[in-house]
């Protein structure tokens, strides 16, 4: 069935004739109308716009002319990534009719490569918080059971991708929004190096943190659209001059003799047994492959942890100043609070909290990537809770509940380095869960070629939803 298809086997299909675009936007459009009021992924949908721009895919194919490596495939992007001349709402009520004027540098890229917009995703209201809860717009849902979140901020994307609504879908990870919900609905999301993708047109949170990255079915899918929107942009001069990688074509490269660094302590004692389960047999299918695992000590991460937010909320506080005075009751709660404790911290400490990151990251890589190529790492403690129990108002609940949900990645945003999440098994309960390879500063290619070896000895990434909630 079309929908099963990876976004690659997608862009086949059209080229090789076997389907055409219209006809790959209306098996989309079909399954958002079933499953949209079940799920809540999309903040707005153009399907009409769509449509016209498959037809016209469709006639330059059949003209010769050559529309670009992802023609005719539907795509949908959380709704903070700007398009001229339509709203963007950010998942805000503040921005629910907010039209935006410039065209993210990385849409472009993708309409260049002939991809097809269908709308804008569901997300954790101005891309805070790690649930996917959404007092203005509804809470999008989890595919594999829509009583439980599907992780934030990037909620929608990750639930659009697994419950194949779309064959890929762009993301923001400031720290781990990418990540998280790739984990929890069991797809694949890579946060890229800071300053590997231009933010240009990207509602911004945290200057220092903010990521731009694919969500995808496969490791494949995400190298490619990695390519695609990575490099140089003249409109955004913090994005890196680096040459980008071929990250599709290291997808399939040897991995026997690569080495992956274990750290001998990263919050293993707060997994759940089920996530424990799948890492360890994750670490074995590594083994087979011929992947040499090395345990290392890893500088304390807690202290990241703590540091994190110190500047990522000083930051974003700046960002919001205005309409936290202006406008403070149309925040929802995780929102405001999260922001506001940004209004109370001293440049002091948010100079020291951005001062120490080069130190804590020299000793991190020289700790893991002296003797390993790559890193091994819980994505998420536990499998996705349910929307309910994490739905615990503004009270000190909240910060418990965040701090566990986002401890494993948030470290790696701070440092600034990629990771990749790619799901490695299912708990009892039938929810996904993940593991995350982490590399060095640039290092996407290296984690493509490991987590694509894993998915090629395994299976868990062609698993569908239940019928009843996606499949």
């Amino acid at each position: 069935m079309l929908h099963e298809l990876s976004l690659l086997e997608a862009a086949a299909a059209v080229r090789n004739g076997d389907t055409t675009a219209v006809t790959l936007v209306e098996t989309a459009l079909e399954r958002i109308a079933g499953l949209q009021p079940q799920l809540n992924c999309f903040l707005r949908l153009e399907a009409e716009a769509a449509l016209q721009a498959a037809a016209a895919t469709d006639q330059r194919l059949a003209a010769g002319d050559d529309p670009g490596p992802l023609a005719g495939v539907p795509l949908a992007h959380k709704d903070m990534y700007y398009r001229a001349g339509q709203v963007s709402s950010c998942g805000s009520e503040i921005r629910r009719h907010w039209v935006a004027d410039r065209t993210a540098t990385v849409l472009e890229r993708l309409d260049a490569a002939g991809a097809i917009d269908l709308g804008g995703l569901n997300m954790s209201e101005f891309a805070v918080g790690p649930t996917g809860h959404n007092r203005h717009f509804g809470d999008c849902r989890n595919p594999w059971n829509p009583a439980h979140l599907p992780g934030g901020s990037s909620s929608g994307s990750g639930a659009a991708v697994a419950a194949r609504l779309v064959y890929g879908a762009l993301g923001s990870d400031t720290g781990g929004s990418i990540r998280i919900p790739s984990a929890m609905c069991g797809v694949v999301g890579l946060k890229p190096t800071q300053t590997r993708v231009s933010r240009y047109g990207l509602m911004p949170l945290s200057f220092s943190y903010d990521c731009g990255g694919p969500l995808a079915r496969t490791v494949r899918d995400v190298a490619c659209l990695l390519a695609l929107i990575a490099g140089a942009d003249d409109n955004d001069a913090t994005a890196s001059s680096r040459p980008v990688d071929d990250y599709l074509a290291a997808c399939g490269g040897a991995v026997n003799g690569l080495r992956l660094a274990l750290p001998r302590q990263y919050y293993y004692d707060e997994l759940d047994d089920g996530v424990a389960a799948a890492l360890d047999a994750a670490q074995a299918v590594f083994r087979d492959l011929g992947v040499e695992l090395r345990p290392v000590d890893v500088p304390d991460h807690a202290p990241m942890n703590l540091l994190w937010p110190i500047s990522m909320s000083a930051e974003a506080a700046t960002i919001h100043r205005r309409w936290l005075q202006e406008r403070p009751d149309d925040y929802g709660p995780m929102a405001r609070r999260r922001i506001e404790f940004g209004l109370y911290q001293p440049a002091t400490r948010y100079l020291e909290s951005l001062n120490l990151r080069e130190r804590y990251l020299d000793a991190f890589c020289a700790a893991v990537f002296a003797d390993a190529d790559a890193m091994l790492v819980p994505t998420v403690p536990v499998p996705a809770p349910t929307l309910a129990a994490t739905d615990v108002g503004d009270g000190p609940a909240l910060t418990e509940m965040v701090q566990r949900l986002s401890r494993c990645t948030r470290p790696i945003s701070y440092l600034g380095l990629p990771g990749l999440s790619v799901p490695c098994g299912f708990s009892p309960d039938g929810l996904p869960v993940a593991f995350q390879l982490v590399g060095r500063p640039f290092g996407e290619a290296t984690l493509c070629t490991l987590g694509d070896a894993y998915q090629q000895a395994t299976d868990w990434h062609r698993r569908l939803p239940p019928p009843a909630a996606g499949g």
